[in-house]
C-alpha cells in the first residue's frame, strides 16, 4: 500500500495537494498547525474540508497540532499580538513582516516524525506531500530549495530508517493558476464539487469577521482582498475564468466578488 502525510494549512495550495494525495495514495494523513496565527479561520476551513471529503467517501486521518503556546514569543505580523498584516503585492519589501521565524522548520520536523512513524508501523514507504510551487516567494527563506535540502539531510542524519520516507511535490513546475487547474480535474475525478471544496479554504492573512446575518445574530469569517496572499489567490481565479467561491469583505462589510476582482486587476496592472 502507498501512504502519504500532507501538511494541510487550510489554504488553496495544500487543499488541492490533499485532493491529489487522495487520488494517488491508499492512505492519507493530514496535519494542520495552530501556532497562534491571526488567520485561524484556516483551521476551521481545513476541518470543514475534511468533513466534506469524508461525506463523499474520501476519509483522511486528520489532526490539528497545537503550537499556540508560542504566540507571544514569535515576532511576526501573522500571529496574534503582532503588527498589522501589510497590504499590497508580494514584490513589496514590507511583505517580510509576514515571515514567521522558523515556521516551516517547525512544521517539517513534526511532519517528518509522523511520516517516519507511519512508515515504521506499516513497514512500507511513506511520502511527505509538499505543495511547494514555482510561485513561492523569495521573501520566505524557508520556501527555498537550499533550506529544504538541508532540512531533509538533517532528518536523515538524525533518524534510523529515514530512507523509508520520500517526497511528493507535484507542483514544483507550476503556480497557483496551475494548481487550480489541477484542482478542477481532481474534483471531477473524485466526484466532488469544485465550489464546495474551495469555499472551504482560506488564503487571506487578514480575514474579517462580519456581522452578516442580523436575523440570526450571526458573525461569519470573510477573506480580505487587499493583502498579498489574497491578491495572488484572486489572480489565479481570474486566469481560471471562474469566480472564487470564498466570500470577500472590506471595512464597509461584505462585498461582491466583482469588487475584489476589480481591485486585484488594478494591483496587477500596477506591477505589469
Amino acid at each position: 500500500m502507498a501512504h502519504c502525510v500532507v501538511s494541510l494549512s487550510g489554504g488553496m495550495d495544500s487543499s488541492t495537494l490533499l485532493l491529489r494525495a487522495i487520488e494517488k495514495y491508499d492512505t492519507v494523513t493530514g496535519i494542520s498547525f495552530d501556532y497562534g496565527q491571526k488567520h485561524k479561520v484556516e483551521l476551521e476551513r481545513a476541518q470543514s474540508l475534511i468533513n466534506y471529503l469524508a461525506s463523499k467517501g474520501h476519509k483522511v486521518n486528520y489532526r490539528q497540532i497545537k503550537l499556540d503556546g508560542l504566540v507571544d514569543l514569535l515576532d511576526s505580523a501573522l500571529v496574534e499580538g503582532g503588527d498589522d498584516v501589510p497590504e499590497g503585492h508580494y514584490e513589496q519589501d514590507n511583505m517580510k513582516e509576514t515571515v514567521v521565524p522558523n515556521r516551516n522548520k517547525m512544521f517539517a520536523s513534526i511532519t517528518q516524525a509522523v511520516a517516519l512513524s507511519v512508515a515504521n508501523k506499516t513497514e512500507d514507504v511513506c511520502d511527505i506531500a509538499l505543495g511547494i510551487h514555482a510561485g513561492d516567494h523569495a521573501v520566505y527563506p524557508d520556501c527555498r530549495q537550499e533550506f529544504r535540502d538541508a532540512d531533509d539531510a538533517a532528518f536523515r542524519i538524525g533518524n534510523w530508517d529515514a530512507d523509508r520516507v520520500g517526497y511528493f511535490t507535484p507542483y514544483l513546475d507550476t503556480d497557483k493558476f496551475g494548481i487550480l487547474q489541477d484542482g478542477e480535474k481532481l474534483c471531477e475525478i473524485l466526484g466532488i464539487d469544485f465550489d464546495e471544496v474551495y469555499k472551504r479554504t482560506n488564503t487571506s492573512y487578514k480575514p474579517l469577521k462580519v456581522y452578516s446575518r442580523p436575523e440570526t445574530n450571526a458573525w461569519e469569517w470573510y477573506s480580505d482582498y487587499k493583502s498579498a496572499s489574497s491578491v495572488e489567490r484572486i489572480e489565479a481565479f481570474i486566469k481560471l475564468g471562474r469566480p472564487d467561491p470564498v466570500g470577500y469583505a472590506d471595512e464597509t462589510g461584505v462585498v461582491d466578488y466583482e469588487v475584489a476582482k476589480a481591485h486585484v486587476e488594478k494591483v496587477l496592472a500596477e506591477y505589469a
